[in-house]
């Protein structure tokens, strides 16, 4: 399993080089819960939420043999990452041999150093962004 980000249609992209060990990704619902006279609570079934993930991890400073990527050290992934922040369009998610594989925002990005290796530790927050598809209509 490898785990790309990438922005504008893979205009760049970089695979994060340790996978996490684990990761969820909640699936919620809006549903809305009503108190009536009559029947007590009654609940309403919603659309489905926004799905999220977050990703805490390391970026190496040094070359390890298991790393999956070794075109960026340690603070250049941070330095990326903080640059697709700031230009505030999607990011493509892509977790190979799952079905993930969506548009998401970045919602937190948390970086540091927690040790003497000079390795980046990071907790990347992400959720789903859908894109808002109008129905035209016809002025007649």
């Amino acid at each position: 399993m490898d785990i790309f980000l990438s922005i504008n249609n893979r205009e760049q992209v970089i695979q994060l080089p340790i996978v996490p060990s684990e990761f969820k990704i909640p699936s919620p619902q809006n549903h809305e819960t009503y108190t009536t006279i009559n029947q007590g609570d009654i609940k309403l079934i919603g659309q489905r939420g926004l799905k999220s993930l977050t990703i805490d991890s390391f970026f190496p400073a040094k070359d390890y043999p298991f790393a999956r990527d070794k075109t960026y050290k340690g603070w250049e992934y941070y330095e990326i990452i903080e640059s697709w922040i700031d230009r505030r369009i999607p990011i493509r998610l892509i977790i190979t041999n799952t079905p993930i594989n969506m548009a998401v925002v970045i919602d937190n990005f948390e970086a540091g150093v927690q040790d003497g290796s000079g390795d980046v530790y990071y907790s990347l927050a992400l959720s789903e962004f859908k894109f808002i598809q109008l129905d035209k209509k016809k002025v007649k």
